[in-house]
């Protein structure tokens, strides 16, 4: 689908994703608009889907959270009716952040947050692991974020 954005509404996307509570004056002056086409661009984004939602950025280093690990995870079976249950599963874990499904060897790779190795294990161990159709399971453990989050439009 060619949402045919052009350098101002991409210039919109920038300022908005840096800082979604931005003053429609602001964000108008930052684009160089009058606020009533910004406004109308900011709702076409919103009614195209390109802008989703709005959210405040939480830090979960400052909250405890500052163990990351990445799982490699195989499944036994990949028809369609075992990636449902195993994504409707993955759903339900609040430490798991992010999950793709991948192309190559394994199926799909968790980003797993948690405050410590402790509570990784118990998540890998009691939640994970006994997920629908988990044959295997790899862990990478993040020593560093170098880069972490954000998009550039």
């Amino acid at each position: 689908m060619d949402l045919s954005l052009d350098k101002t509404d991409r210039k919109i996307l920038d300022i908005v994703s840096a800082d979604a509570r931005i003053s429609i004056t602001e964000l108008a002056r930052q684009v160089a608009l009058s606020k009533t086409p910004v406004l109308a661009r900011l709702k076409r984004l919103e009614k195209q889907g390109v802008i989703r939602g709005y959210s405040a950025q939480i830090d979960p280093v400052r909250l405890g959270l500052d163990h990351v690990a990445f799982v490699e995870v195989k499944l036994s079976d990949t028809r369609e009716k075992a990636l449902s249950a195993f994504n409707a599963a993955v759903v339900a874990v609040p430490e798991i952040e992010e999950c793709h499904m991948i192309a190559g060897a394994f199926d799909y790779l968790l980003k797993v947050r948690t405050r410590d190795m402790t509570r990784y294990r118990i998540v890998l161990g009691e939640r994970i692991s006994s997920m629908p159709h988990v044959a295997h399971t790899a862990t990478h453990v993040a020593m560093q974020a170098v880069k972490d989050g954000g998009f550039v439009t």
